[in-house]
Formats: C-alpha cells, structure tokens, sequence
C-alpha cells in the first residue's frame, strides 16, 4: 500500500517550520565546504545516516535501500537512524560532534531555504561536476527547483510526492459525466452536478473546497494557477500577481456554489480522518478528492463500493493546453556541513538519489514517485496502471511546487491564513488581505536575513 506521512506528523512538521528557520539562522557553517572535502572514499569508514520514515514497511525499505548501497561500497558502512524529524536533525547539524547525521533526508521541503542559507548543508554542485552528473537532465524540473535556494544545491530529490484528482466513476457515470474535467470551468460544473443534498448537509458532496479539507491547502490549489509568489529581488508578489487572486476567488467561488462555508464545515466535521479507512472518498460521500499518489493504495485498501479513477487536477481555463501538470513536492537528502567525511557521504547520497536501479527499488518499496527522470520511465517499476498518472505529473515540465524561502514555510502559512479568512467571510476584500499578506511575508522574511 502506498504510504506518506501520517497528517499528524506532516502537520507537526509544517508548525515547526517557524521554531527551524529560528534554529537554523543562529547556526554557523563549521564543517568543510564541498570544495575542501578531505576524506578518502576509499578508506574504511562508517556514515551515520538520518532519515524520517517510520512506518515498518519504509524502514525495511530504506534498510534495503542502504544494504545496496554497502553491497557497491564494501569499505563504507552506514549506520542507520530513523523517524528522526527536522527539529532533531537540525539540532544534530548545530551541534556536530561524533554523533551527528554525515547524510540526512527530510520531509520537509519547506525548510531547504533554511538549510541552504545557515550553511547546515553543504552545497552538492561541485560534487555534481566532479561526478559529471547535470541535475538539469537528472532531475523532474520541480524537484529540480525545491532542492536548491539563491543558487546554492544544498540538497538533492530522494522521490517525491504528485499531486492529482481522485474521482468515483460510478457516481460520473450516474450524474451523465463521462471524463474528468480538464479546466475549472468543468469542474466547477461537475462538482454541483456530482452533489446530492440531504436535510441539513449531503448525502454526496462533488468536492471539499474548503482549505481545512485535507489535501486542499492553497499551495496546492495554487499550483494549477502558477504563482510567482517572489520577485527577483524577494519581495513577495502575492499581492501582484494574477495568478494567486484567480485561484483565491476560483476556490471561493465553489465554495460558495456547493453550499456555502458554513454548510460545508458542518458536513466535513462529520466525515472520517483523512489517513483512515473511513476518508469520505473512500466511503463515497466526497465524489472528488484533491490529494497525492499515497491516496491511491489507502482507497483500494479500502475496498470500496465504486471504481476508482484518476486523473491531473484541472487547470484554468486559459492555461488549458498545460492540462496534465500538477503540484511537486516530496523527500529531500543533504550531506551535514559539519561531517568530516563528506567524499564518502556524497557516494551514498549519489546512490540513494541518481542510480536508477536503486530509486526504482526504493519507489516499488513505499509507493512514492521516483524522483529521476530515468526511473519515471524505466521498465522495472511496479504499479497500478492508474499511478502512471502521477508519474507523468513529476515528469511534466509545466509542474509547480513553492519556491525555497530563507524563512522556510512561513510564508505559505501566511498565505494559507488569508485562505482561511477569505473563505470563511473574515476577510471580504481580498486585494487588501492579500496587500496585508505580502506585507507581512516581507517583514518575516526581511527579520528573519
């Protein structure tokens, strides 16, 4: 079954953002830089290596993972930690010492402008150029972008997560819809024609736009539209750009249409937890759902009543000829700028993120989307038919995901804020929310320098 990240933990995750950007920018680069890298890689030595999976299947999967690697790399042994999250992985690169992690992988893309900018992560280009490995060809041009900050790569791609539309073909086919849509305007359409008032609520609802409906966060919806989000110079753009409106009003304006945000809370607060078996799209009440290639095995897992489809997400109707893109995130690997061995933390970060026969295995082990171009399309994957969806969602060169920040997340929660208020009636005029908004990005971003 394909798994991720329980809710809990993503969400503990995304709120510690603020405490790790307050970490990190106290912390001094101490360790060597890539350039002075002085190990020998061929001498016998052991790595330690952090990671946060925790689930038994991930870990047996990273075990596998890493015992290819020793098989390669006789002289090299890696020593193992696992469900380790970004508080204590950053604590750990602080502070150094025998102890500390010489390769870490996180969840948290978030925090990779972070990473890059206190220097806790060493910059991986010259040990690309050295390899002569491009990441411009290696890499899905999303994961490309959210593993690098102000020209620094302080991190590579180690898979990823797509983002697409789940549908119940059953219930299509019972409201007359005979394919997914592909622009807003269809799905807008499809949403009222999918929804089944019953008393107070639904009976069966087409979508959940609300912004506390699981996956439908507003990077997420975002990512259709194709915010800027900064300018050249960092200034946030939010409140500029054409894009970040058109998807505010486009989600509020279904919102309104499916029955109003009230309406809709009263019914989401009566339906089943996003990572168990009772999620209302597996159980049918919730007709199309926004979320990640994860969600596909946890539905079939499910057993549900109706025949699942998927599909990319809608775009706007005047970006139609870019239908098939979709929101890009996913698992980041980076060598400890304080490890003395960092030659031979390169070996196992190349492995782990480059070799194709490796991401593949490690892909078919937890179900997430490989994160090189030449694993998307090698043979040796194993899925659902419907996963290839997702796969060519990461390969599309017209998919988003949001821009490092030397903050990390912090201004995609100032945003989502805004998301929160606007579509509750709080906020009613969003060009002064979101001038508000971008003024605030700007003073966490210009404190935070």
């Amino acid at each position: 079954m394909p798994t991720r990240i329980p809710a809990v933990v993503r969400k503990a995750a995304f709120a510690l953002t603020a405490s790790t950007a307050l970490l990190l920018s106290t912390t001094a680069c101490t360790g060597q830089s890539a350039s002075d890298a002085g190990d020998d890689a061929s001498k016998e030595t052991t790595l330690t290596f952090w990671h946060a999976w925790s689930a038994p299947n991930e870990v047996k999967a990273v075990q596998a993972l890493v015992a290819g690697f020793e098989k390669k790399h006789p002289n090299i042994h890696v020593k193992v930690v696992g469900n380790m999250t970004d508080d204590k992985i950053n604590q750990a690169l602080r502070a150094g010492g025998s102890t500390a992690p010489d390769v870490i992988s996180s969840f948290t893309t978030n925090n990779v402008g972070k990473f890059c900018s206190s220097g806790a992560l060493v910059d991986l280009d010259p040990f690309f150029e050295k390899a002569n490995i491009d990441p411009q060809t290696t890499f899905p041009k999303a994961m490309n972008e959210y593993t690098q900050f102000e020209g620094d790569r302080c991190a590579v791609p180690l898979l990823g997560d797509a983002y697409g539309l789940y549908y119940n073909r059953t219930a299509f086919e019972k409201a007359g819809i005979t394919a997914p849509p592909k622009t807003w305007s269809e799905f807008e359409a499809d949403a009222e024609k999918l929804t089944i008032p019953q008393g107070a609520t639904y009976k069966q609802l087409g979508f959940m736009p609300n912004y506390h409906g699981w996956e439908t966060t507003t990077e997420h919806y975002m990512g259709q539209f194709g915010p800027t989000y900064f300018d050249a110079s960092g200034k946030s753009t939010i409140a500029t750009d054409p894009a970040v409106a058109a998807a505010f009003t486009t989600q509020k304006k279904l919102v309104d249409e499916l029955g109003g945000f009230k309406k809709l809370e009263t019914f989401r607060a009566g339906l089943g937890d996003e990572w168990g078996p009772k999620h209302p799209f597996h159980t049918g009440q919730v007709a199309m759902q926004l979320d990640g290639e994860w969600r596909l095995g946890m539905a079939l897992e499910a057993k549900p009543s109706f025949e699942i489809g998927v599909a990319p997400l809608p775009v706007p109707d005047d970006q139609a000829d870019r239908y098939g893109k979709g929101y890009i995130t996913g698992t980041i690997a980076g060598i400890a700028a304080t490890s003395k061995k960092q030659n031979a933390a390169w070996e196992l970060v190349k492995y782990m993120t480059t070799d194709t026969d490796a991401v593949v295995a490690f892909s078919n082990a937890i179900h997430n989307v490989p994160s090189t171009l030449a694993a998307l399309k090698s043979p040796a994957l194993k899925y659902d038919p419907r996963f290839k969806t997702f796969l060519d969602i990461a390969a599309n060169p017209n998919s988003t995901t949001s821009p490092a920040s030397v903050n990390g997340g912090v201004y995609l929660t100032t945003v989502q804020q805004l998301g929160y208020d606007y579509e509750s009636g709080k906020v009613t005029d969003l060009t002064a929310g979101l001038k508000k908004a971008a003024a605030q990005i700007d003073t966490d971003i210009a404190q935070a320098k």
